[in-house]
């Protein structure tokens, strides 16, 4: 039905009992000046009705005041019963019904034989609609293609019947449907009497309708069973009647038969990842899980003793890092993508000829400031929206202005006149997107492929009248910079209802409707309406949430759409068939019925090529969302989401069917005993069981409704406690009450324009809500400034499913904030909201269970609302690099080379799953890293902020506020995007950076000045080479490039290293080599005093050699050679080979001795001892860390299970546990026992 306001802005406060009527434009003035020719009520200023008989609606006989039916109705029902001019009772009009008072009347009433239709009535063609109380009328229309001769009696659908609501509460009727057509219900029997007069049939007067459940979901869902079953009743009747009586396919037009195989097809459909492409990222998975269980491992059983806090530390932060990415993770474990056949929708439809069968929408747009969400952007949206490719009469455009603004009210009205050009010039040429700002800046050519003249014509026609709107609605911007001392006022002088933002009634303005203003081009456009809720101190209003649920009752009133589309006031159609898109999914016969709605994936314009702030969110979109896809749908993201209203009602999803039990296959002497064993088991549901319903035959006009259902008799006072429910549930509007029991949408057809605007005033007061689960079953859930994840966990609970659709075309394209500190705070605002859920009784970690809520799909909420919490251990591990070079300890142990796979393998397995998610999530590397970026950054600031404030709100009772996020003007691209705006959420991040600069720094410092200090004199040197072990000591080689270079042999053994090095470099004529502790194998060309270096005894060389020493050594050597410095040096203060050849000292493992192993001799610890006494753990320590064995704990458990035998006390008892343990050779000999 129609709202038509004539022009004129509605407001009014249900409370305070205000309802003003306002001319909000020219148009309105004229015609209410016309209105006041007697033509509206004197009361309510609504237009008075035409009676059946073509007359004005009269009141009062004596002196007619004017007064509509409500008023009239009203006044006797609750006011004095009296004419307000006159003071004479009303009597009853026809029509009306009767109250206390009214004298008994003769003769029978309308109502009473409102819908009493004779045979004659019911053959002609031309009788008119049968009113219904929802769902519009019953067409009286006969099949041509039927044959009058053969024409049989007609069993018309229960649940196409209607409940005659007027008639005394003790004889409901129910109102057959006057047709002969196939297509409503009515199908024929296959009997040839003649048609009898179909008379409304009581049911049993005795008993209330509450008996038999009206108004209930169980009473609709007995009623969609039946209905199924007899749909399988009348295929076999459709079967037997294809030979004759004139019963033809081509008339199964109702959506209850099985319609041509081409409508039966699935209207969407699953397209999994390639095995070749998933398969790999599972085993991957499962991988790095083993991965990561042996890197935790070696983490708690090697601690750092030295650095214990900081070891614990860090592991604490990995562990939690771990679990993060567990619960990110498995939600993707079966992602999948959609496709959508747009065909098969329009086939099953949109017949030829026939009225459109795709379900109505109600689109909704959330704005509050103009001058932070500029109104030319929310007009882009508005017209997009406007010129969608959708059946006209089946869009509702809603706009809620939170901010009761004046400018939005100007800027759409501006708008609803654009929109008559605007609207069919897109339909007509089809253009892409249909929002004017985006479609006029495309960088396209739009001249080729011939296009037609006419085009090129009326497109630089249209972009003309576009920039003249622009100049329009940028003055109405720059008039409200200056804002009035009185206030605004309208432009026939009335002051403005919402002056005061905090303190306003609602507004309502139809500005476009089905019987509005028309296009230029004589069509019909959608229905745009203005909504402003009503708003008074001392109530919370909810945010968004509250404006959506507003939202959500008013349109249940004026249109009722079963789908409901929000979208923020930035984010315009992109894809004009977006809408058709969603209903692929949500009118599919098979699987529509369960999901409650399909998101749509953002996408963003005027957003810098590089992505610097990760704006895009490309890696949660393409990946993330289609992993959840493949579990129970994607969590609700706020924008761009087509729901289900009866989901948002708080109702269950459908119940599966369960299938039926298997028969016995068992052998028949063995079915006795399965048969006693069921018998034992059910025989408590057997002790009370139920009769089976019985049917009537099938040739019976009406089934009694208590033998369709096959139930026992319910309450009599079922149905006041149903209704009580409701409104205690829903709220105390009438209207918007039995709005929610209508699955499929509608209005009641008597309604009137006048009471439906008093009722949408009603629903949008600010006490609504109040002792209703408004809030929190109901609509958009209260509790947290991220109100769509809330919102989409619960009917997630409740059993539905939602879907991810990504169309090629994007469907909806918005602006983000590039601004480094506008981000900042969006992510503060989403953190918060998480941080709020976290520690609310809706917290999925402890919410919903038992409820419709998969596990995988349980992880992705624990996740959503966890994350904020990362953001400490994220800080504490920033920090430790820069705590480790400060101190100079360190998180982990010397890193052995087990430790070492362990540690690359987990960084390749890292990698690797970045890179198979970016393979099959079609996710560019730019993309990937500048998330990862983001996530450290966002972490460090506003999910530390948020956390925090998060714990004062919920606990503390600190409130925060928030800015609304500025969308993106028309001054310049990227203008925002290299302006520096401080924000204390930079001041965690800015202290980690300088922290690990001053870190990094020190760590340098602290190398030179240690590490090099002692080789500061020597510039000579220019490359390193490193020895290794082969039966000998290692050595440290440092070896000149130049001739008549200098080589210092520091070693302290008898083996000759400076004989070798000078065989090298044995052509170099004036080479010169000096060996201390060793024999010198060169003659000396120059003098050398070796006494004064060389080391006196043999025992004096194995003591520790001191810096300083060293220093005096070179000193000497210096002073000899008469140089100022060296070339090379070749040093090493290990085990000499003399030590390795005493056997006695116990280094050798050729020659048998005592396990003696002391560098020192004069020190008391002995190997005999360590093994044969110290604790086992503490062995294996020594052998893992400072042998670096790779076997240590097989050693360790062989050198504890010897001392059962008396210990080890020899090198050849050591050498043989060593190599029944081990077989590692290296060049032909092996290990030193040391």
């Amino acid at each position: 039905m129609a709202m038509n306001t004539g022009g004129r802005l509605i407001a009014g406060s249900h409370n305070r009992n205000e309802f003003v009527l306002i001319n909000a434009d020219e148009i309105g003035r004229i015609n209410s000046v016309r209105e006041l020719g007697g033509q509206v009520c004197w009361i309510c200023g609504d237009e008075i009705e035409i009676t059946v008989d073509g007359e004005l609606f009269v009141a009062c006989n004596e002196c007619a005041f004017p007064v509509c039916r409500p008023c009239y109705e009203y006044e006797r029902r609750e006011g004095n019963q009296a004419c307000p001019q006159c003071k004479t009772r009303y009597k009853r009009i026809k029509g009306s019904p009767r109250v206390e008072g009214d004298e008994e009347e003769d003769g029978t009433d309308d109502i009473e034989h409102e819908f009493d239709y004779s045979v004659g009535t019911l053959g002609r063609q031309g009788s008119g609609p049968v009113p219904s109380v929802y769902g519009g009328s019953y067409e009286n229309a006969t099949s041509s293609r039927q044959d009058s001769s053969t024409s049989g009696i007609e069993i018309p659908l229960l649940t196409y019947g209607e409940e005659d609501t007027q008639i005394s509460f003790d004889q409901h009727t129910l109102i057959v449907p006057p047709s002969n057509s196939f297509g409503n219900g009515v199908y024929p029997t296959l009997h040839t009497e003649p048609l009898a007069s179909l008379h409304p049939r009581p049911m049993v007067p005795q008993k209330d309708v509450a008996l038999y459940g009206y108004g209930s979901v169980a009473w609709k869902d007995r009623m969609e069973d039946w209905k199924k079953k007899q749909n399988e009743k009348l295929q076999v009747v459709k079967h037997q009647g294809d030979g004759g009586g004139g019963f033809h396919g081509d008339n199964l037009d109702d959506p209850d038969f099985p319609m041509m195989d081409e409508g039966r097809q699935p209207l969407s459909r699953k397209l999994p990842i390639k095995s070749s492409r998933i398969n790999p990222y599972r085993i991957l998975i499962i991988l790095r899980l083993a991965i990561l269980g042996l890197f935790f491992h070696y983490r708690i059983l090697h601690p750092v003793n030295d650095a214990i806090g900081l070891w614990l530390t860090s592991v604490i932060c990995e562990i939690w890092f771990a679990a993060s990415w567990i619960l990110d993770q498995f939600p993707k474990w079966c992602p999948i993508v959609r496709e959508t056949y747009l065909d098969r929708l329009s086939f099953r439809y949109e017949k030829e000829g026939k009225p459109s069968g795709l379900a109505p929408v109600d689109i909704f747009v959330s704005t509050v400031d103009p001058l932070k969400e500029p109104p030319l952007i929310t007009a882009n949206t508005v017209l997009s929206i406007l010129a969608v490719d959708y059946p006209v009469e089946k869009v509702t455009c809603y706009v809620s202005d939170d901010g009761a603004a004046m400018l939005t009210f100007e800027a759409l009205s501006e708008t609803s006149e654009f929109a008559r050009k605007w609207v069919p010039f897109c339909k007509k040429y089809n253009i892409e997107p249909r929002a004017p700002e985006w479609y006029f800046s495309l960088k396209m050519d739009y001249l080729k492929n011939k296009v037609h003249p006419a085009f090129v014509r009326e497109r630089r026609a249209m972009k003309r009248e576009y920039e003249e709107f622009k100049v329009r609605i940028n003055g109405l911007v720059a008039t409200a910079q200056k804002v009035p001392e009185d206030g605004w006022t309208m432009q026939d002088g009335t002051p403005w209802p919402g002056n005061n933002v905090r303190d306003h009634p609602g507004m309502i303005q139809v500005f476009l409707g089905h019987d509005g203003l028309q296009d230029v081009e004589g069509n019909e456009l959608p229905r745009l309406v203005y909504v402003s809720r009503e708003k008074r101190p001392g109530f919370d209003h909810h945010k968004k949430a509250g404006a959506m649920n507003a939202l959500m009752r008013v349109s249940a009133v004026i249109s009722n759409a079963p789908f409901l589309l929000n979208v923020d006031c930035d984010h315009y159609i992109n894809n004009s068939k977006a809408l058709r898109e969603a209903m692929c999914f949500l009118m599919d016969p098979t699987s529509g019925k369960k999901i409650c709605y399909v998101q749509f994936p953002q996408r963003f314009d005027g957003i810098d090529r590089h992505d610097r702030y990760s704006n895009r969110n490309v890696v949660f979109f393409d990946i993330n969302m289609k992993g959840l896809d493949g579990i129970q749908g994607p969590i609700y993201v706020g924008t761009g989401c087509v729901f289900r209203r009866h989901a948002l009602y708080g109702y269950d999803a459908p119940a599966k069917k369960k299938r039926p039990r298997k028969t016995c296959n068992c052998w028949p002497k063995l079915c006795f005993c399965c048969c006693c064993f069921r018998s034992k088991t059910n025989k408590k549901g057997k002790t009370k069981k139920e009769k089976k319903p019985k049917h009537r035959e099938a040739s019976k006009q009406i089934y009694a409704l208590e033998t369709i259902e096959g139930v026992e008799e319910a309450n009599v006072d079922s149905r006041l406690a149903s209704q009580v429910k409701l409104e205690k549930k829903f709220g105390q509007s009438p209207v918007f009450v039995a709005s929610t029991l209508l699955e499929n949408g509608g209005l009641p057809n008597e309604a009137s324009t006048s009471s439906l605007l008093k009722e949408a005033i009603h629903v949008i007061s600010c006490g609504y809500e109040d002792k209703t689960e408004w809030g929190k079953e109901v609509g958009w859930i209260y509790g947290s400034v991220t109100e769509d994840i809330l919102t989409g966990f619960k009917m997630h609970c409740h059993g539905w499913r939602s879907v991810y659709c990504m169309p090629k075309l994007p469907a909806f394209k918005g602006s983000a904030p590039i601004n480094l500190s506008d981000r900042l705070h969006q992510v503060l605002r989403w953190a918060l909201g998480s941080v709020e859920i976290l520690l609310s009784k809706h917290c999925p970690i402890w919410y919903g269970y038992g409820g419709g809520l998969k596990w995988l799909e349980r992880f992705s909420y624990i996740n959503s609302v966890v994350y904020p919490l990362t953001s400490i251990p994220l800080i504490v591990y920033c920090s430790l690099p820069a705590i480790c070079l400060l101190t100079g300890k360190f998180i982990v142990p010397e890193i052995s080379n087990y430790a070492s796979i362990i540690f690359i393998s987990l960084f390749i397995s890292i990698a690797a799953t970045g890179i198979l998610e970016m393979q099959w999530g079609g996710v560019g590397i730019d993309d990937w890293w500048r998330n990862e970026q983001f996530w450290v950054i966002g972490g460090a600031s506003s999910h530390f902020f948020a956390l925090f404030q998060g714990l004062l709100k919920v606990l503390a009772g600190v409130e925060t506020s928030f800015t609304v996020t500025s969308k993106a003007g028309d001054d310049g691209a990227f203008s925002e995007l290299y302006i520096f705006k401080w924000t204390s959420l930079l001041i965690p991040p800015t202290t980690l950076l300088i922290i690990n600069i001053v870190g990094v720094v020190v760590g340098i410092s602290d190398a030179i000045n240690n590490g090099y200090d002692s080789w500061g004199p020597l510039f000579g040197f220019n490359s390193i080479t490193q020895g290794d072990r082969v039966g000998q000591c290692s050595t440290s080689i440092i070896v000149t490039e130049e001739s008549n270079g200098v080589v210092l042999d520091l070693t302290i053994d008898n083996t000759g290293s400076a004989h070798m090095t000078w065989r090298e470099k044995k052509e170099l004529e004036n080479e010169k080599v000096v060996s201390l502790g060793g024999k010198l194998q060169k003659k000396q060309r120059l003098p050398l005093s070796v006494a004064r270096v060389m080391m006196k005894q043999q025992k004096e060389t194995e003591e520790k050699m001191q810096e300083e020493d060293v220093k005096s050594v070179l000193g000497e050597v210096e002073d000899d050679l008469l140089v100022c410095g060296v070339d090379g040096i070749l040093m090493d203060l290990g085990m000499s080979s003399m030590q390795v050849n005493d056997a006695a000292r116990g280094f050798s493992m050729l020659k048998n001795g005592p396990l003696d192993l002391r560098m020192n001799p004069k020190a008391t610890l002995k190997a005999e001892d360590v093994l044969n006494s110290w604790p086992a753990d503490e062995v294996g320590r020594v052998l893992r860390e400072y042998g670096e064995e790779r076997n240590w704990y097989s050693l360790q458990n062989r050198i504890v299970k010897a001392r059962l035998h008396g210990g080890l006390h020899s090198t050849n008892e050591l050498v043989d546990l060593i190599k029944n343990s081990t077989s590692r050779t290296k060049g032909g000999f092996l290990f030193q026992v040391a």
